[in-house]
Order: C-alpha cells, then structure tokens, then sequence
C-alpha cells in the first residue's frame, strides 16, 4: 500500500487513454482500503475506485486519488447437493472466476465468460450476456462507504438491479467499494443456449448435448470473433446499452425496415439492438484519424492508438445524435465516461 502522486493511468484503462492520477493507490485488504481512506491528504478528494479499468473512458487527468482493487482469494461458504454459496475478492478477474467456476463444474456464470473487468466491479453495473445477468447468480456483497470507512453488506433486493444498473450506478455512486462478492452457482446444471448464436455456434462445433463448458466455450468463440481484444486496439467493449422502446414504437418501425431485430421484455416493450441501429447509420467500421467504430462490431469504439478521450466521447455523442434523428431512438452509454 503506497500512495503515488502523478501517476500515469494508460496502462490501468483498456481504451489506452493516456491521463494521469493526482494520487494512486493498489489496496489488498479491508484493512489496507480503510487505512488509505483514513489519510488526511485523501480526505476532502474525489475517489476513483479502478478495477481491469475496462468500463472507463477517461477525457482528462483524475485530480482525485485512483484507489485499484487488489483483494483476491475465492472461497466455498457452503453448498449442498443442488447449490453452492462462493465469495470471490473484489480485485479478482471476473474471466478467471469463470474458468475456477468451469474448472468446479459450478454453473450460471458460463454465458458470462470473457467479460472484461473484476469481480468487484461486476455488480455495479449488473453484467450481463447472452440472457444472463449477474442479478442471476447473485447472493450479495460487501463494500466500504469511502467516507466513513465503514463496511456494510447488500444482499439482492438492496441492489435494485435492472438492465445495466444498480443502486451504486445512481443513488450511492461513488459512495462505496466493493471488497467481495458471494455467488450462488449451481451444481445441476440448466443451460441457457437461446440468446444470440450460442446454439447455432454449438451446432458448428458439433455438440449436440452441451455442457456448461461448451456454452462457455461457445460464448469464448463468439466476443473473440466480434470484439477486438483491447491489448491490440484500444476499446471498452461494448459502448452502448441496448435500448428498450415501447412496442407501439418498435411496430411503427418495423413497418419501414422489415428487418429490425427485437427481443421481447414485457408485453408492451422491446430490446433493439444498439449495434443495429449504429450500423443503419453507416458508423460501423468508420474511421477517423486514430480512433473510430470498429469493423466487425458497431457497438465497440476503438482507439487505433494516441487518440484523446474527448475525441472518442464526441464520436459517441454523434452516433447518439445520429441514431435519434433516423430512429427517434436515444442511446445511452454503457461505459462511464470521466
């Protein structure tokens, strides 16, 4: 645990901004957390907690302090026939709990496989993929309030997860840390194949009675195939959420582009895909200068290299923009822009 004074945060973000800290830190316990926020040159800063730093798009240097997730360790609390109850560090990579998970023959999380980021930050913004979202597998959490130091848990419900959210998304944003998570996995398996190509990519590899090392296997094959890996291009993954619209809205558009994918919610809205709507608009594989909207995937912003975070923000204020006018739909980040 030491602090550092202007540090340079390039490598510590997957879009490869360069931008730097006014003071960073890496903590390793409960303990360490608390001493950091107990220093007096700390106490009246902003606070920027970092984990793989792959939901960030920073467009100027932090003047606060970065305090980077280092609890590790994955530990069993109890199981029985059909269940078992896991707590997972903060700091750990969400990928490599998958695979501890995979390895166990623990299911729930394999349609989650090759999400960037930590454990910590995964029920900040309720990840999700391929219909699962880590509300499903979720028992709860406990985090330190970064002004009173003070470690409280949350269990589901005080969550309030919904698409792409939580509380610690609005009303206690950039209250607390996350320091550890519990997971409620399975041991009797039920797969979910049906969202996007899984059960098509199955087919191709020639699996016919699938287990949950396949669907992850599958899920592996389809992010490598669409999303670039953010160590060659600089990226966060997917940029937008998908936007939900009332069903009236969705049918006056399908009656002018016949085409348009959907997925149900409730009986009186749809889920259209974002990454449809941008291509529509001509963004995808559109490049402009060192930064521009990838080729193989319309959602996912890159930086080819040098590129300011200002520049990528206005990219996506003008796909926003441009979505609106022809859809009169009104996208939102998923990415937290600083």
């Amino acid at each position: 645990m030491k602090l550092q004074s202007d540090f340079p945060l390039k490598a510590l973000n997957t879009f490869g901004i360069d931008v730097k800290a006014r003071y960073f830190a890496r903590f390793e316990s409960v303990g360490e957390l608390q001493q950091l926020l107990a220093l007096p040159e700390l106490q009246h800063l902003d606070k920027l907690i970092l984990g793989g730093g792959s939901n960030l798009l920073f467009t100027r240097d932090f003047e606060g302090v970065v305090l980077q997730n280092g609890i590790t360790g994955i530990e069993v609390l109890r199981e029985d026939e059909d269940e078992v109850y896991i707590k997972v560090g903060g700091g750990e990579v969400w990928h490599d709990f998958v695979l501890y998970a995979l390895e166990k023959n623990y299911g729930g999380i394999e349609n989650l496989s090759l999400i960037p980021g930590t454990v910590g930050a995964s029920p900040l913004q309720n990840i999700g993929a391929y219909g699962v979202e880590l509300k499903d597998v979720f028992h709860e959490l406990e985090a330190v309030h970064l002004q009173s130091g003070e470690v409280r848990t949350f269990d589901n419900a005080t969550c309030r997860f919904g698409y792409r959210e939580s509380v610690f998304k609005n009303e206690l944003k950039g209250q607390f840390v996350v320091t550890s998570v519990v997971f409620r996995l399975s041991k009797k398996h039920t797969l979910n194949t049906s969202y996007g190509a899984i059960t098509t990519t199955l087919q191709e590899m020639q699996v016919q009675q699938p287990s949950i090392q396949d669907v992850s296997a599958a899920v592996c094959h389809i992010r490598q195939s669409k999303l670039p890996d953010p160590k060659q291009i600089g990226n966060a993954g997917s940029f937008f959420k998908n936007p939900e619209i009332p069903l009236a809205h969705y049918e006056q558009l399908k009656a002018e582009y016949p085409g348009i994918p959907s997925y149900p919610v409730t009986p009186e809205t749809v889920k259209v895909p974002a990454g449809w709507l941008i291509e529509q608009c001509g963004w995808k594989g559109k490049v402009i200068g060192n930064y521009g909207v990838h080729k193989n995937q319309a959602l996912v912003l890159v930086n080819y290299g040098g590129a300011s975070g200002e520049h990528v923000r206005q990219l996506a204020y003008d796909i926003i923009a441009s979505v609106e006018e022809k859809f009169g739909i009104r996208l939102h980040p998923e990415v937290n822009i600083l």
